[in-house]
This record gives structure tokens, C-alpha cells and sequence, in this order.
């Protein structure tokens, strides 16, 4: 942690700057609290961070992606893909649960487009808390991110139109634009908004001039066509109660015909043989790509919220319910089923004993429901609780499109055209129930005392199934039959507790203590269903429920911090140290996950520092020091494989505005990253110049990302390097996976409110 004492000697150093002068400080207030009730953040017992909307849509109206610009402005959070997926982005280097109102966009099969989710034109504000609550269910061992949506207001019709564009000026298909339009309004009894997203992405081009590749692994965003509908209403009822009902389509997908090259045989991509290695220098990006099935996100999404004061001898009462429906489209990739291991004259797989090529793309559906209802109440003026209970259910199904190989392979993988549908993996039902608890104790003026406990059962049904290499197998005439490996169910019961105390040092400034428990279940749909097959499709071995169930994995974490926002200071920092006894890990031939009997640990500093030196001018800087290490089989801590850890990093910014015009220059430094295999992430660092001007009528917003035009390879390529790429059968070369960063690109856009 030596190499990052410098960047976080400010931290430590601004203290001395601390006036004991009464605070004109800004406590802000949030709905992501442990309790059901919105909460100042000075009362919290741990990390938060809220990023508003002028910050939002200073970031996006100057054409950063919304996972992007949570990166940079997030200090807990890594930097985004500059994909369609946040499959590398991690929250102090654990996962995290996202949400839109309070309701999960997280799911059983873990497909990690969380951010593929919702335009920012539709949001309000985004709030992030650091580990679990007993309010909240699984999957936030790292934190909670929940993105709040616009609502409107009672009155006459408002109306905001917005245009934008963004352009690297590389071609004449480097150009992405927008619109989006909103009206809302209302009356005494019921106000609403309904706001239209529309954008429509060209090619992407890295700091040498060059397009870059196209995403096969988890997909990208170029030739990229999205749509966010997102309505709303809001009713005041007699008795002060509240409803408020909300829907969503969300439609973002492939819109194009350029596709990745990869050679005749894709002989650029993959290896004949180990006497014919493939020729990297074929694969280029190219006109004419033709696929049955291309990228794709799609949800439907409707939750209505209630909430009645004085019910039931004194408390309020909030009732959610959600559903959610979603289908998510991968790109075409090529693969193989297992071919014989080394010494061995047929696969223990399949028992051939030769490997058998394929081109597919999986579909994976997702659908959930749930409902949650909770009781708050002050018993006395120092003493607070909220207690309810919460119900789900997610079921997720699978299918693999497989491709005419033959015309795939003559035609470089641009002309994809469709034999049929295996199934891809076993459908998972999770059904999940959770009864939980959520007190506060103000002990006198200066410290309080938060404590909570949450029960949750979760039950999976996993059905038979037999496994993706037997379909293909039976799909290309090489195998009639093949037994199912059988399915099962297995239920869970966790109890996760949480205790923090904050204590007020002054107006403007607490410390905080706090510890919390979080479950994350892991995939099961990449864990059950696979198994060993004789070459006749008897099964000799199946992974079941019965004989290699999955275990969940808890993950605890204690944290210290300080705040101070006072005498124009803003100073949010925090040790941390999280632990888990469980980890997870990959088979890098067949992709799947596999459970580890191996503790994890990650501890490290996260903090931001700003200080407004005038009306006009505000300075700033955020850390994340963090590191991952993983227990080896000797009972030795080493450092945690690069594809699950999380890099440190280190951002600066500095703002200015007078009268009508702001401007906001931003840098971020990725530091590199090693592992005890020899893997490497190496780091980088970029820098955005982004500014607005306000006209008679509307406001011009401008931004140039990657302001020097910086060359680097994302850290999700660099990853995706190591999962896919080598010299192991089904893997394709490391060119193939290789996504520069975008280079120097200009954003520009006009928005107005009437």
C-alpha cells in the first residue's frame, strides 16, 4: 500500500484545516438507508455517496456513459467496460446490488448489464451505500447503487427536449446521436412524467485512429440502437397516503451490418493446428456482417410503491411490488466441445475422441417478481424501528442459436445463418423469503447506535437437463441421445446481522463504525447440468443438486470513516476490510464457475476530498487503495486472479462556473495490477474536459473525452484476454479480444425545459 501513501496524504493531512465555526454545509438526504425511511447522510453509519443530477447529466450531456461516469465519480467503484456489460465492475472489489427505486436489477444467473438498464435522461439521481443492510437482499457484498428516476410535479405541462451528438471525426460512421424528450405535470391529486430516450450509436475509434474490435465476448455498444420509455404517476390519496406507479421498456441492441473479420476458417482468430497457428493480421472490422442473432438488451419493467402514515397503532407502512421481465442477446462466438486432455485418447467429457466446432449465441431470459412490506416507527424521541418482510421469485431459462459452420467458416464469421436452438443451460427458479429488522438508538446529542438483523431463506429448483456439448453433439449427427443429468432443489438460510454507531464530533463532521453481513448465492445455471458422457451419451458422472450442490458465500465487512463537510471543505474518507470464506473461480475451457474452499479478503482505503475555494472555483481528488488476496492450498494469503480483483485508482477534478457557463476538467489514474499466476492488468490513466453554456433559450453542453488521446487496452479486454484467449482448444487468439479504449471524442448536445 506504500505506492499510494502520497495520494492519500491529503486525507489525512486536511483535518488541520477544521474550524470550529458554526457549518453552512449541505446534509443531504436519502432514500438507500438501512431503515425504510429517508435519512440524512450525517446519520449514517457508513460510506455514502450521492451523485445528483447536474452531475449526471453534466457527464452525459457531454456524452460519458453512464457507467463510465459512475466510475469516475464513485470512488468505490471501478471504471467501466466502454461495453454493454459491467462484467469487471466491482464496488471495493465485491459485488454489488443495483437497483432503479429500490427494486433489484440483480438476478439469478449473474449477466452483470445492471447498467444496460436505463437511459440517463430518465434519472433523478443515483445513491450508494457501502456493504449490506438488513433492508436489502443478497448480492451486495461490495455495496448498494440505487438509481432514482424523475418524477414529475404538480402544475401546468413542463416539456425538456434534448439533441445531442458525439464523434471521434475518425470516419463518416463515427458518430453517435441522441434525442429525447419528457412532458410532466399534474394537479393537487395526481402528477406524472413520461420521458422518451432515443440514441443510435456508430463505430468507436481507438487513440491510434484504428475501429476498434468488435465485443464477442460480452458485446459492445457500437452500431448500437437504444430506446428508454419510462413513465410515472403519483397519486396523493385522502389520509395523506401516497401511491406511486411506475413502468419501463428499455430496448437496446445491435442495429447495424459491421462485424468482425476473422478470415476464411477464421483462420485469424483460431488455430488450425498446432502446426498452423492462426494469422492475427486477417482480423479486421468489415461490411457485410449478416447473424440471425445479434447483441440485445431487453426489459419490461412495472412497480408500483404505497405508502400510509399512522397505521397500526403509530407506524407508517410502505408496500412495494415489482416485476420484471428481460431478454438478453450475446454475440456470435465460436467454440468447440471438449476434445481429449493430454494423455488421454477421448475426452472424459464427451467421450469422442476428437473436439467438435461450432458457432453459436446464447438468449438468456430472466423473470421476476417480488413483494416487500415494511413497518417504521419512533417509539420514543430517541428510539427507532423498521421491521417488514420481503418475498421473491426469479426464474431464468437459456437457449444457444448454433450457426452453419460450414458457411461460417467461408465467410470470416460474417454470415451467420441459423441451424436451430439447444438449450444453454438448466432453467433455475430461486424463490427467496426474508423477514427483517431495523433499529436506531440516539444513546444522547452526539451518538447514536444502528443495529439490524435480516433472516432470509432461498430455495433453487434446478430441472434436468442435458448438458450444452451432448446438444451439440445430437444437434450435429454425432451422438442420437444423450441422458439428462438429473435436477433438484436445495434451499438456504442465512441470518445477517449489521451494527453501526456514528458519532457527531461537531456540526459538520461524524466518525463511524460499522459491520455488516451480505450473501451472494453463486450461479447455478453455470454450476448444474454439466457432467461426463461415455461416446455412446451415457452418463458416468453428472454435477446435481444431490451430489454437488452449491454452498452460498457470506462476505462480512467492517469499516471506519470520517466526514466533514464544513468551512467549504467535503471530505469523505474510510478504511475498510472485507472477508469471505468462499471463492469463486473459472474453468477456462468451458467458461463455467467452480466453487473454492479458499478465504477471501479486501481491505483498503476509499475516500474524495473537495474544497470550494470561491463561488466560482471547486478542487477535488478521490482514492480507491485497495487489495484482494485469495487463501492458497497451503493456508497462505496470496494475491486474488486479476479477473476478480479490483485495480486501485485515483481521480482529479476541478470545477468552475460563472454566470452562465460551468467547465469541468477530470483525470483518472488505473493502477496496475498482478496476480500469483503472472497475470496482469495494466493501468492507465485519461483525462475529460467537459463545459455548458447557458443560451437566452436552452443550454449548450459540451465535452471532449480522452482529452489527449490516450492509447490503452480496456481492463475488461485485458481480462477477457485471459478468459478467452491462448492457445487451449476453443480459445481464439489474444488479437481477437484485444478493445482499445476510445479515443479523443467530442460531445454535444442542446437541451430546454418550457
Amino acid at each position: 500500500m506504500k505506492k499510494y501513501a502520497l495520494a492519500a496524504l491529503p486525507l489525512a493531512m486536511l483535518a488541520a484545516y477544521a474550524q470550529a465555526e458554526d457549518p453552512a454545509a449541505l446534509d443531504r438526504v436519502i432514500v438507500t438507508a438501512p431503515s425504510a425511511q429517508p435519512t440524512r447522510i450525517s446519520e449514517l453509519p457508513g460510506t455514502a455517496w450521492v451523485v445528483g443530477a447536474e452531475e449526471i447529466q453534466q457527464q452525459a450531456k457531454a456524452g460519458v456513459p453512464l457507467k463510465e461516469a459512475l466510475g469516475k465519480l464513485v470512488p468505490g467503484l471501478d471504471i467501466g467496460s466502454e461495453g454493454r456489460s459491467n462484467n469487471d465492475q466491482n464496488l471495493r472489489g465485491r459485488s454489488m446490488l443495483v437497483m432503479i427505486d429500490g427494486v433489484s436489477l440483480n438476478s439469478t444467473r449473474s449477466l452483470s448489464r445492471q447498467f444496460d438498464s436505463i437511459d440517463p435522461f430518465n434519472i433523478e439521481r443515483i445513491e450508494v451505500l457501502s456493504g449490506a443492510s438488513a433492508l436489502y437482499g443478497g448480492g451486495a457484498g461490495g455495496g448498494i447503487i440505487n438509481i432514482i428516476t424523475k418524477h414529475g410535479e404538480s402544475g401546468p405541462a413542463r416539456f425538456t427536449t434534448e439533441i445531442g451528438a458525439r464523434s471521434g471525426f475518425m470516419g463518416k460512421d463515427d458518430l453517435d446521436r441522441r434525442i429525447a424528450q419528457s412532458v410532466s405535470g399534474g394537479n393537487d391529486i395526481v402528477a406524472g412524467r413520461l420521458g422518451l430516450a432515443y440514441q443510435q450509436n456508430g463505430a468507436a475509434y481507438g487513440g491510434d485512429g484504428k475501429q476498434i474490435f468488435t465485443d464477442i465476448t460480452q458485446t459492445d455498444l457500437q452500431y448500437n440502437r437504444s430506446i428508454d420509455l419510462m413513465g410515472n404517476l403519483d397519486f396523493k390519496l385522502p389520509g395523506s397516503q401516497k401511491l406511486s406507479l411506475t413502468a419501463q421498456y428499455y430496448d437496446s441492441g445491435y442495429d447495424g451490418d459491421y462485424g468482425l473479420y476473422m478470415g476464411k476458417n477464421l483462420s485469424g482468430s483460431v488455430a488450425a493446428s498446432k502446426k498452423q497457428p492462426a494469422n492475427p493480421n486477417l482480423l479486421q472490422m468489415r461490411d457485410g456482417f449478416d447473424s440471425d442473432r445479434t447483441p440485445k438488451t431487453k426489459r419490461w419493467m412495472a412497480q408500483f410503491n404505497y405508502f400510509a402514515p399512522d397505521v397500526l397503532g403509530g407506524h407508517n407502512l410502505y408496500i412495494q411490488g415489482s416485476a420484471r421481465q428481460e431478454q438478453m442477446d450475446f454475440f456470435p462466438f465460436p467454440g468447440s466441445t471438449p476434445g481429449p486432455a493430454a494423455g488421454s485418447t477421448t475426452s472424459a467429457q464427451t467421450g469422442l475422441t476428437k473436439a467438435i466446432p461450432y458457432y453459436g449465441a446464447s438468449q438468456q431470459n430472466t423473470n421476476q417478481q417480488g413483494l416487500k412490506a415494511v413497518l417504521t416507527k419512533d417509539w420514543t424521541k430517541r428510539l427507532s424501528f423498521s421491521y417488514g418482510i420481503e418475498a421473491s421469485r426469479d426464474h431464468f431459462d437459456a437457449n444457444q442459436m448454433l450457426f452453419n459452420y460450414g458457411t461460417a467458416l467461408q465467410s470470416g464469421a460474417m454470415q451467420l445463418d441459423s441451424i436451430g436452438q439447444v438449450g444453454r443451460y438448466p432453467n433455475v427458479d430461486t424463490t427467496s423469503l426474508a423477514a427483517f429488522a431495523q433499529g436506531k438508538w440516539q444513546l444522547d446529542d452526539k451518538l447514536s447506535l444502528n443495529f439490524g438483523l435480516r433472516k432470509q431463506r432461498i430455495s433453487t429448483k434446478v430441472d434436468d437437463f442435458v448438458p450444452f456439448y451432448e446438444q451439440v453433439l445430437i444437434q450435429s449427427g454425432k451422438l442420437k441421445s444423450a441422458d439428462a443429468v438429473p435436477g433438484g432443489s436445495k434451499s438456504y438460510s442465512v441470518l445477517l446481522p449489521n451494527i453501526g454507531a456514528v458519532y457527531k464530533l461537531m456540526p459538520g463532521s461524524q466518525l463511524w463504525a460499522n459491520y455488516s453481513e451480505g450473501f451472494d448465492l453463486p450461479d447455478g445455471a453455470k454450476w448444474y447440468g454439466q457432467g461426463n458422457y461415455t461416446a455412446s451419451g451415457q452418463l458416468v458422472q453428472g454435477v446435481s443438486v444431490a451430489n454437488s450442490a452449491l454452498d452460498g458465500i457470506k462476505t462480512r465487512q467492517i469499516e471506519l470513516g470520517w466526514r466533514f463537510n464544513r468551512n467549504n471543505w467535503e471530505i469523505q474518507a474510510a478504511p475498510f476490510y472485507a472477508w469471505s470464506d468462499k471463492a469463486l473461480g473459472y474453468d477456462k475451457t468451458t467458461l463455467l464457475i467452480q466453487e473454492l474452499s479458499q478465504k477471501v479478503r479486501t481491505y483498503g482505503l476509499e475516500g474524495q476530498v473537495a474544497y470550494n475555494f470561491s463561488e466560482h472555483w471547486r478542487l477535488g481528488g478521490n482514492l480507491l487503495a485497495i487489495k484482494s488476496e485469495q487463501q492458497n492450498a497451503n493456508g497462505g494469503w496470496g494475491k486474488q486472479a486479476v479477473t476478480s480483483a479490483s485495480p486501485s485508482k485515483t481521480g482529479l477534478f476541478i470545477d468552475w462556473n460563472r454566470g452562465n457557463a460551468t467547465l469541468r476538467l477530470q483525470g483518472q489514474k488505473i493502477f496496475d495490477l498482478d496476480d500469483a499466476s503472472g497475470n496482469k492488468l495494466n493501468g492507465y490513466a485519461t483525462a475529460d474536459l467537459l463545459g455548458s453554456y447557458k443560451l437566452p433559450v436552452g443550454t449548450l453542453s459540451f465535452g471532449v473525452q480522452n482529452l489527449f488521446n490516450k492509447t490503452y487496452q480496456t481492463l475488461w479486454s485485458q481480462r477477457a484476454t485471459i478468459y478467452y484467449g491462448g492457445s487451449a482448444p476453443g480459445s481464439v487468439t489474444p488479437q481477437t479480444v484485444y478493445y482499445q479504449g476510445r479515443g479523443r471524442t467530442y460531445g454535444l448536445s442542446y437541451s430546454v425545459s418550457y
